[in-house]
């Protein structure tokens, strides 16, 4: 393939909380090293390697979905607005797009969908990373901001710990009611509230 090749990776399809987060990466000049699924990756090397690239000649762009678009499109929709965003945020029209997965947006760019290609194409796995360590400190701000979920460790997932304090605490405006777990403690709490 000729012309400028983007990878594109999404981080935060399955949380209760969050958006959801893509980032797409043209690979160019002096590539870092060690560059893999950012999932097996620790967090220390998933953050070098997100300096490395942001420090490179590698052109990057990240793209989010809301809580609000997930809960309004569905979050396959979602992820791929997402998507979208991150490539247009680009700066410059790629050639043709790799995406991890197994399904394409509709888009205006040649693609072609790669399953498990976040650790076997670089581009992939670089926008892998992008898109984790991105996720992960908007997390980690949420957390701070609506202390008691455990979204710095959890990252907003369906882990026991975030189960039982959504029962506790009840839903924030950054869970996603349209997931069964949210939407069975919103459902309750208005229950209760019209049970007086």
């Amino acid at each position: 393939m000729a012309g400028l090749i983007a990878g594109v990776d999404e981080a935060g399809r399955g949380p209760w909380a969050g958006p959801v987060v893509a980032a797409a990466v043209i690979l160019r000049g002096r590539v870092p090293p060690g560059l893999d699924d950012s999932k097996k990756l620790s967090a220390k090397r998933r953050e070098a390697l997100f300096h490395a690239l942001h420090a490179s000649d590698c052109l990057i762009g990240v793209g989010q979905a809301s809580v609000a678009e997930i809960d309004h499109l569905n979050i396959l929709q979602a992820t791929w607005l997402a998507m979208t965003r991150a490539v247009e945020a680009l700066g410059e029209p790629p050639a043709h797009v790799l995406v991890d997965g197994n399904r394409l947006p509709k888009w205006r760019w040649p693609a072609t969908a790669i399953i498990g290609g976040d650790g076997c194409e670089p581009a992939i796995s670089a926008a892998s990373i992008i898109a984790k360590v991105t996720r992960d400190r908007i997390m980690a701000e949420l957390d701070r901001l609506h202390p008691g979920y455990g979204w710095a460790q959890n990252q907003g997932y369906g882990v026991a710990a975030h189960a039982q304090a959504l029962n506790r605490l009840g839903a924030t405006p950054h869970h996603r009611a349209s997931f069964a777990p949210v939407k069975s403690v919103l459902t309750r709490a208005v229950l209760q509230k019209l049970a007086g």
